[in-house]
């Protein structure tokens, strides 16, 4: 497996996951050194990519990412695995057939998850509104994801969205590339940052229609050109 791991393929991945995981740090969405990123290794059946544990993000570099398979055995990497990243992200890899899955306690995005909507209103700001139509809320919180049935029941309960509320814990957004994952991940705090502050504001809040907020969605996800500029100005900013 070191082999695989040393791939320009799987090397160029593993910069990318280290990249995504340095500017949630440098965006203020990480949480000490819990949560975790992952990608799945195309055409390699149950193995992708984690972040390691232990590490900060800001410090993480693509030699520390890890390979794993999908009950969790390290198969190159000089790092730990955290149980909780792999019973969530190989379920959700497996059941849910998703290759990039970004998952966070980001703070704002988390505070919904408090609430009795359980996630943002996507006909409020412009930013909500590209994931109308696209998320699935978990409301039932189980404690820590320490077996394959909590990781398996996470998955089933996301089934073909892109985004998931997990109640009372915090979210999992997933793209088919890293870019497009993160670009969703950083637009979708800054989206219920905006709820909240407008919900601290005791106005009342002004919502479009559902037919606007779905012709928005479309729109956004017509042309993802802007993740990739984005994820690259972040490559030169951060290296």
């Amino acid at each position: 497996m070191n082999a695989l791991f040393h791939t320009p393929a799987v090397a160029a991945l593993r910069r990318d996951l280290s990249l995504a995981l340095r500017a949630a740090a440098h965006h203020g969405l990480g949480e000490g050194i819990c949560n975790h990123f992952s990608v799945a290794l195309p055409g390699q059946d149950g193995l992708f990519l984690l972040n390691p544990r232990g590490l900060m993000w800001e410090e993480v570099q693509a030699d520390d990412i890890v390979l794993v398979d999908a009950q969790g055995s390290r198969l190159a990497g000089r790092h730990d695995v955290e149980p909780t990243a792999m019973f969530i992200h190989a379920a959700i890899h497996r059941i849910a057939g998703k290759q990039c899955v970004l998952h966070t306690h980001m703070p704002y995005a988390t505070a919904l998850t408090l609430t009795d909507a359980r996630a943002p209103d996507t006909t409020l700001s412009q930013n909500s509104m590209r994931y109308h139509g696209r998320l699935a809320i978990d409301a039932q919180y189980n404690g820590l994801a320490l077996d394959a049935a909590e990781g398996e029941r996470i998955a089933h309960a996301m089934g073909t969205a892109d985004i998931a509320f997990l109640g009372n814990h915090g979210v999992v957004v997933c793209a088919q590339r890293i870019d497009y994952a993160y670009d969703d991940l950083y637009f979708l705090e800054r989206a219920c940052q905006a709820q909240v502050l407008a919900h601290a504001s005791g106005r009342p809040l002004m919502p479009a229609s559902p037919g606007m907020a779905a012709k928005v969605a479309e729109q956004m996800q017509s042309e993802r050109l802007q993740a990739t500029l984005f994820f690259e100005a972040l490559r030169r900013r951060l290296g």
